[in-house]
């Protein structure tokens, strides 16, 4: 048996983008999975797949694979990039036996398979995702039109609502990371911790920052 082939990278799944190192894809002669965090999760079977095809932008810096598939939920634009030349890529991928496989894979695991491809590759449930937007477009607008509009005496943009909305996007990290209840209140079926693990993280930091750049430069009083 092969061992699996895996690979940390980006990924372009529709218009969206997960820089590096925020993807990773990985590979066995049963399924090829792209995880790219909160821009998709995905994964196929080799009956699912049209062709895997080199996709280059940049020389270099935009190299990947191109993955041609069959699933309607996911989105048609599936790319994967990474350092590697797009024919290394491919031909790893041609080791593990994924490519030739007539899927050979167990009814229960097809199955399983098959319910994840049907909830699209977003990895939150939809209705979390839309109060989350939601929420947070209401936070930052109760800051930006009063400023705009000058309907207060505050001479910052920055105020309550713009401190409540990334103090939101840090609890719902920090949720995220230490309970698994609310994990399996946001996320879909079959998605873990691990699938998110890397974002969640970065979020974590990068909305502290916010915070305590805020308060040092006087945004809090």
């Amino acid at each position: 048996m092969n061992k699996p082939f895996t690979l940390t990278g980006g990924a372009k799944i529709g218009n969206a983008n997960a820089s590096f190192p925020f993807a990773n894809l990985s590979v066995d002669k049963d399924v090829l999975k792209i995880n790219a965090s909160f821009v998709g999760n995905l994964i196929f079977q080799p009956k699912d797949i049209i062709s895997i095809e080199p996709y280059t932008k940049i020389k270099l810096f935009g190299q990947g694979i191109k993955i041609n598939h069959r699933i309607g939920t996911y989105n048609s634009t599936v790319i994967f990039w990474s350092f590697k030349t797009p024919d290394y890529v491919i031909s790893e991928i041609k080791k593990v036996g994924f490519l030739d496989n007539i899927n050979n894979i167990e009814s229960n695991a097809e199955a399983s398979i098959i319910r994840r491809q049907e909830q699209g590759g977003f990895p939150i449930k939809k209705p979390v995702a839309i109060i989350f937007v939601v929420l947070w477009n209401i936070l930052f607008l109760s800051d930006i039109i009063p400023f705009f509009l000058h309907l207060n005496n505050e001479r910052n943009l920055i105020g309550n609502g713009v401190r409540m909305a990334i103090g939101l996007l840090l609890i719902t990290s920090l949720l995220t990371l230490i309970s698994g209840g609310f994990r399996k209140m946001i996320l879909k079926e079959g998605v873990y911790l691990d699938d998110i693990y890397r974002f969640v993280m970065f979020i974590i930091f990068v909305s502290s920052l916010m915070l305590i750049f805020i308060k040092e430069h006087n945004f809090i009083k």
